[in-house]
């Protein structure tokens, strides 16, 4: 390797690499790049000297062994040697993702830990595996999205090699990854990038800091070869893009379709599908259309609508921007339209929000949950549905998470309704900083009334604890039967082709808001829900017949479906 580093705003940059002796002063070679004369090998640390500061780690590092503050060392991706050649990829249409975290997906919170779960996930029957993000940042533990080495694979973690390693496991067990990416801010601690070029725009923030400044030429290309690192190099099947709505770009083509564009390029290359997921607030269908229709082509989009729709039915909890989700008729829509909000009157934001869907987009390049990180995160608490919901109820939103019309995601422990919360979590060296990020916490959660006395110190390693799944506990009841039900469910799914239909014409829903019923339709299949705390009486149309039940009482006979308080039944056409 022979070190080179983008730094517009030093006169001088020399190499710091103690194998090689003193600093050795690097050459500039224009447009703001400077190369040094020397070749480093696997494991050399080094580090970059600006105009005579203290050494900075690259911010293309691929390795961070001793922090983010500390220097670099080299590592050679190519040495690896992968053993999924066999693999052809896995398009997004029809599968079903699984999202964790590697510090609490297992006790040992690495990724050769979480390589050992992996029978656990192809028992269950996804087909993804969607990581939070894994780029390095200060501190032992947190979400992940204070990351400020976008290269580098956080050392706890097991760095990049254990990735490598990782990814081979589920190819080999059938597994696609997805990773989480975050291109609009950086981490608030070991963010040298400025130091180098204008990498943030100082005059303008987004909820999290500084925006990205994307007018520059070398920042969108840094983002462009981050994304084809994880491709490439990691084999990854999939990135799922930070807060896209946060990317304030004034160029054209906007960054996310020149994103597109790469990768389409390098999907075709390698020969297998590679899927851009955006999490985006915007309720924009722009994303997901194609670039031929002047959208951006993105592979897929969360709709949060979906959750805060299946959220107000199954808690009840209309505060905040749950208000607008009450009625059932909310979940109605959201089923069939993929967005609640496409140009009505949101009262959280106080304005009208999102445009319609175009129909004949396919309703899988919508990305549903009923419980995911931020949705369980940030609450007070760090709550799960199982934590506050009975077992019926928790029957109900696994019926309606899996056999949503869009493509569905799970939770780490969602499927067995995990008992343990998964709360906010940092673990930042300086102590200011630490305690800035609790007082801010708590002071969040008061303006929205909540009681601070439920807000988790998040500097608290116990908090980090608190929030590891207990493993021991998903064998023993209730939690084996409500794994039981995901893993038939997920089975279901692929085995009546009408539950993974696209088309959004061919979907029907409709609900008694008195009786809290709720009915949703595909070719070939019929999902009926009892929200309430009595039983329910629903005209079906004659010979069908009952797929799955999660209450054994569940009756159909005569035209009429008899549903149990808080249960769902899956019905189909009966074979003849």
């Amino acid at each position: 390797m022979n070190p080179a580093v983008w730094a517009p705003r030093a006169e001088r940059v020399a190499l710091r690499a103690p194998r090689h002796g003193e600093d050795l002063p690097m050459t500039p070679i224009g447009d703001g790049w400077w190369r040094a004369a020397v070749a480093l090998s696997e494991g050399d640390e080094y580090g970059f000297v600006l105009d005579g500061g203290g050494a900075r780690p690259d911010p293309r590092s691929r390795r961070q062994p001793h922090g983010v503050h500390e220097l670099s060392a080299v590592f050679d991706a190519e040495a690896y040697e992968w053993r999924d050649g066999a693999w052809n990829g896995r398009q997004l249409a029809g599968g079903v993702v699984y999202e964790l975290h590697i510090g609490t997906f297992t006790p040992e919170g690495t990724l050769d830990a979480a390589s050992r779960r992996l029978d656990h996930l192809v028992e269950l029957g996804v087909d993804f595996v969607e990581l939070l993000p894994v780029n390095a940042f200060n501190g032992t533990h947190n979400w992940g999205y204070d990351g400020v080495l976008w290269f580098a694979v956080h050392e706890a973690y097991g760095g990049p090699s254990a990735y490598q390693r990782f990814v081979d496991a589920c190819h080999a067990a059938g597994l696609g990854v997805i990773q989480d990416v975050v291109y609009n801010h950086l981490g608030p601690s070991g963010n040298y990038l400025p130091e180098f070029g204008p990498y943030l725009r100082d005059a303008e923030a987004n909820t999290w800091g500084s925006s990205v400044d994307l007018d520059e030429h070398e920042v969108r290309r840094y983002i462009l070869d981050n994304a084809a690192m994880w491709v490439r190099d990691f084999h990854v099947d999939g990135l799922r893009l930070d807060a896209v709505h946060a990317l304030r770009d004034r160029r054209t083509p906007h960054m996310l379709r020149e994103l597109a564009e790469t990768v389409d390029a390098l999907s075709a290359h390698l020969g297998r599908p590679i899927t851009l997921i955006a999490e985006s607030d915007l309720n924009d269908a722009g994303l997901i259309t194609a670039r031929e229709a002047d959208g951006f082509g993105l592979t897929a989009q969360w709709s949060d609508d979906y959750h805060h729709a299946l959220h107000v039915a199954l808690t009840g909890e209309t505060s905040g921007y749950y208000a607008d989700f009450a009625p059932l008729a909310a979940l109605v829509k959201a089923s069939t339209r993929g967005f609640f909000h496409d140009g009505t009157f949101s009262s959280f934001r106080g304005r009208e929000h999102g445009r319609p869907i175009d129909p004949r987009l396919p309703a899988w390049r919508l990305v549903t949950f009923s419980q995911d990180h931020d949705q369980i995160g940030n609450r007070a608490a760090g709550d799960r549905l199982s934590q506050t919901l009975d077992e019926g109820r928790l029957a109900v939103a696994a019926v309606l998470t899996v056999l949503s019309p869009f493509t569905p995601m799970l939770f780490m422990g969602e499927e067995w309704g995990a008992s343990t919360p998964w709360q906010f979590f940092t673990s930042h060296p300086e102590a200011e900083l630490g305690e800035a990020t609790a007082r801010g916490r708590k002071a969040e959660f008061a303006r929205m009334g909540w009681d601070e006395a439920l807000v988790p110190d998040p500097q608290d390693p116990a908090t980090f604890e608190r929030s590891k799944l207990d493993w021991a506990e998903r064998d023993a009841a209730p939690h084996a039967r409500l794994l039981e039900l995901y893993r038939r469910l997920i089975a279901l799914r692929r085995s009546v082709a009408g539950l993974t239909d696209p088309d959004f014409g061919r979907m029907t829903a409709s609900a008694d808001e008195d009786e809290r019923w709720f009915r949703l339709g595909r070719p070939g299949a019929e999902i009926l829900v009892d929200f309430s705390a009595e039983a329910v009486r629903i005209p079906v149309p004659p010979g069908w017949e009952v797929a799955l039940a999660t209450d054994a009482s569940a009756r159909l006979a005569d035209g009429i479906a008899t549903l149990p308080p808080r249960s769902a039944i899956v019905i189909v056409p009966s074979e003849v």
